[in-house]
């Protein structure tokens, strides 16, 4: 069932992404296009202010024309650990900085057309400072009960998928 490379086309490389369209040999010997994003991989945090209380980014999606509720998250830069990046993330949308960061899941959010790996943390004992979105991000935080948070996601509130699935792992893990 393995598919082999047999030429790589970069068809565009951009700050983040890298559109490409390679030919692969199938197992049955025919030749096939796999067209697909590279992507250098990303963290999120699921940020407990206290016992009870998680904060989110609110921010417009250009892509679906929206404003979405988010946990913070980003890209993990060149020479960084994907904890780095969640710790990193964290303070620049949010101003909180986390004594108590743990891994919960790291997930292929398509991968039917992308490599980015998405790896999410736990985080607590947080520490309110200053946010410092990058230049072109503009956010507001917003803080939730993380029951509310189970029914934003249960009425359609709450449509992104990585906080989706950090939310829902995170109440299963309480069962």
């Amino acid at each position: 069932m393995i598919e082999k490379l047999i030429r790589r086309h970069s068809i565009y490389k951009g700050k983040v992404l890298e559109f490409c369209c390679d030919d692969v040999s199938l197992p049955n010997g025919a030749i096939a296009t796999r067209e697909y994003v590279g992507h250098p991989g990303a963290s999120a945090v699921l940020p407990f202010v206290d016992d009870v209380n998680i904060v989110l980014v609110k921010q417009f999606r250009y892509v679906i024309n929206q404003e979405t509720y988010e946990i913070p998250a980003g890209k993990i830069d060149i020479g960084e650990t994907p904890l780095d990046c969640a710790l990193r993330e964290l303070q620049e949308e949010t101003g909180y900085q986390a004594k108590k960061i743990k891994k919960m899941l790291s997930f292929y959010p398509s991968t039917a057309f992308s490599t980015e790996l998405l790896h999410i943390f736990i985080a607590s004992d947080l520490h309110k400072g200053a946010i410092k979105p990058d230049e072109d991000e503009f956010v507001e935080t917003e803080i939730f009960s993380f029951q509310n948070t189970l029914e934003m996601v249960k009425s359609g509130k709450i449509i992104d998928g990585k906080t989706i699935i950090a939310i829902l792992s995170f109440a299963n893990s309480l069962k």
